[in-house]
């Protein structure tokens, strides 16, 4: 019998487990999303640059794979609006925002029936979302990959964020990619754990084999917090793995564009499409070039990421691995 990893978050949305697989961009699609679902975390479509009838598209090809709960994600620095109305008219059970001020669209997003979940950085961003009516705040700690909002660490914001909005319920971002990293949140009061990283290096995964690969071979010390990829989403920090590309421009001064070494470069080719150096999208199945030199979004957990695998085996394993932990520290202290 598969053993249910319960918190009161999980259970509000259905969970067997309060695992959330985070939108991380392009590589979140429908088969990704589908996969966690169906193996009882929470699966997120990222699908802020896609518009209103491909996100319909997506949200659709989710609910032929699975009828499990699952989530989109929207960046608010965006122009969203007729994505959002596309994605409550489906009847989203999630919607997760970021980057940008949730009180605008929290009270549609929850007079449409949906749950809205707020992606912050800091303790201030965190009370402004819960005094602008999100259901939940999900606390990013720097650590993370991907675009990042703050600068304080997961170990710190997580509790102080549930100290300033509780009872609103709290996930923890960043950082995190095996049983242990859940547990953990859990025990700084987080009611769920949002990975990233670990779900780049799954089968089911928008993303190229050769980004998995190096994601494999990664460790903590080869990522880079930066305003290297900048293209397509100018003055957002993120962290992604340091390659050529980072430290020609490192080694330049660090200068902003038009003034960065092989600025104008195509470094990648999908279908008929260029793709240039300083842009800020990942390497894509089927791209052909120098796929070494786009950004490869990671965060300091890639140190734990060790194979690939199938999202699903993957959310029963740190669901399983979650217990386990849980079990042994309640065995300590009896």
């Amino acid at each position: 019998m598969t053993r249910r990893l319960r918190t009161e978050l999980g259970d509000r949305l259905g969970l067997d487990a309060p695992i959330v697989q985070a939108p991380v961009g392009s590589a979140a699609g429908p088969e990704l999303a589908a996969a966690v679902s169906g193996a009882g975390g929470l699966g997120m479509l990222a699908l802020t640059w896609c518009g209103p009838d491909a996100a319909r598209d997506r949200i659709r090809e989710v609910r032929r794979r699975t009828s499990r709960p699952f989530g989109v994600n929207l960046v608010l620095d965006f122009p969203v609006g007729e994505t959002l109305a596309a994605c409550l008219d489906e009847g989203v059970p999630v919607v997760s925002t970021f980057w940008g001020d949730p009180a605008p669209v929290s009270d549609v997003i929850r007079q449409a029936g949906a749950l809205h979940m707020h992606t912050v950085g800091g303790v201030a961003e965190a009370r402004h979302a819960a005094d602008s009516g999100v259901d939940v705040v999900v606390a990013q700690g720097w650590e993370a990959g991907g675009h990042v909002r703050g600068t304080t660490t997961t170990m710190v914001l997580v509790p102080a964020v549930v100290d300033a909005v509780g009872p609103l319920p709290v996930m923890a971002a960043g950082g995190i990619s095996d049983g242990r990293g859940v547990a953990a949140a859990l025990a700084l009061g987080a009611q769920g754990a949002w990975l990233g990283t670990r779900f780049l290096a799954t089968t089911q995964a928008d993303t190229h084999q050769r980004y998995r690969d190096r994601l494999v071979e990664a460790g903590a010390e080869d990522t880079v917090h930066t305003r290297c990829f900048d293209g397509g989403w100018p003055d957002a920090p993120h962290r992604a793995l340091r390659n050529e590309t980072v430290r020609r421009w490192e080694a330049a001064g660090s200068p902003p564009a038009p003034d960065r070494p092989g600025e104008g470069d195509v470094v990648a080719v999908h279908g008929a499409r260029p793709h240039l150096r300083y842009e800020d999208l990942i390497p894509l199945p089927g791209m052909t070039g120098d796929l070494d030199e786009m950004a490869l979004y990671s965060g300091q957990s890639v140190e734990l990421v060790r194979d690939v695998q199938p999202a699903d085996a993957l959310v029963r394993a740190l669901t399983a691995q979650t217990i386990d932990v849980i079990d042994r520290m309640s065995r300590a202290s009896a």
